[in-house]
Order: structure tokens, then sequence, then C-alpha cells
């Protein structure tokens, strides 16, 4: 399953996309206007954007320019525009599929797993935050070069705030991108691995190094000053 978002302007075929793609199995957000799925895609960060050319506030080719000046995001172009002089110039500009309508909630189904097969890192760096070291490859944590003794989950719990040091993680993000669940009453889950977290990086709450709670937002992580 990946979380998709749709950007296109004919309420026909973006509910019956929608429809199809999670039937599929895919986690479907939609927008009808540029401007609008600008600000979906900065703020849900979706794991691919279908991107129609022909939208009514500004011409998808401009937008894929703008999401590519904040994003690595893959956009595979969905439009009934099938001339060369249309398709070169947008992928050039950094589009990774286009496909010509009409299509099938199948056919692009196809087409958004090979382009996250192709987006895929094969090989994700090791994390360096302050003396911390996290290797996503090896599932190996070490501080001051000792290994920590993790569990998979803290593991991954660290490893998400360490791929987005300095940045605030809610415990709504990491309660849907770690645990892979719906956000409500299982927030106190994120609350004790954030506590496991901290008594093996040798902190409390209280006394923060790397992990620093923003009171009713979330958590970052950090390199000690």
């Amino acid at each position: 399953m990946a979380d998709i978002l749709l950007i296109e302007d004919d309420v026909t075929i973006r509910t019956a996309l929608s429809r199809g793609l999670r039937d599929l199995g895919h986690a479907v957000a939609s927008s009808p206007t540029a401007l609008d799925g600008l600000r979906l895609a900065v703020q849900d960060r979706p794991d691919l954007i279908v991107l129609d050319l022909g939208l009514p506030d500004l011409d998808g080719a401009e937008l894929l320019r703008m999401l590519r000046a904040v994003s690595k995001v893959p956009v595979i172009v969905a439009t009934a525009r099938d001339g060369d002089a249309e398709m070169v110039p947008v992928l050039d500009a950094g589009a990774d599929d286009y496909v010509v309508k009409p299509y099938s909630a199948t056919q692009l189904d196809a087409r958004i797993r090979a382009v996250l097969r192709r987006a895929g890192d094969p090989a994700p760096t090791p994390l360096q935050v302050g003396a911390l070291r996290v290797d996503p490859r090896a599932r190996l944590a070490e501080l001051d070069g000792a290994a920590l003794d993790l569990t998979p989950r803290e593991f991954d719990v660290l490893h998400y705030l360490a791929a987005r040091a300095g940045e605030v993680v809610t415990k709504r993000e990491l309660l849907t991108e770690v645990w892979q669940l719906p956000y409500g009453g299982a927030d106190k889950t994120v609350d004790v691995h954030l506590s496991w977290l901290r008594r093996k990086l040798g902190e409390t709450a209280s006394e923060p190094r790397y992990l620093h709670t923003v009171r009713g937002v979330g958590v970052k992580l950090v390199e000690p000053s």
C-alpha cells in the first residue's frame, strides 16, 4: 500500500480513480486544484503524486516545477496531452512517468508500483547526529561508539527521528508511520517507547540530550549543544 495524492480537476475521473486505487489497497487523498495539491503534498508527504496537467488555477507543468523545488516525491503525470512537445519537457522537468488518458486504475497501479520500485533506496546511508550513529542497513545504533541494545520497534522510532533530525515529529506521525496504526487511544505506546529510548540514550525527559519534547506538539531529535 502507498499513500497517493491525486491532483485532478475532473470530478468524475478523480472519484473513479480514487475508488479504484483504494480498492487496490492504496490510501488516496485528492485535490481538484494545483495550489491545494501543493499544500497537501507539503503537509502530508505522500509516497507518490499523480498529477493532471490541465488544472484550473495553474498549469500542471508549473506545479511540477514548484513541487521539485521543495520535494523529491515521485510524480506520475496523467493527462490527455499525448504529443512529444508536451511529454518531453514534463519529463525533463522531473516527472518520473507519463501516462495518457484514458487509463484504468489497474494500469495506473502498475505504473505506481514500478515508479516506487525505482525510487526505493537500495542502500540507505547511516545517519549521524552528534555522537549517535544509526545504520538502517545493519539495523544498528551506536552512541559514542558503543552499540545500543534496542528492540526492533525502538530502533524504528530512533531511525525515523534521526532521519528527521531537528524537526518536530508528532505522536500522530510516529503512530502512523512507524506503527502503521490510526491515531487515537494508543499514544501512550509512543510515550512508553520514547521513555525507553531516553533511558538507553542515558537521559531523561527532564534532562534531555538528544530527545527533546515540544510540549503539546511532539518530539525532536537534536545534536546535544
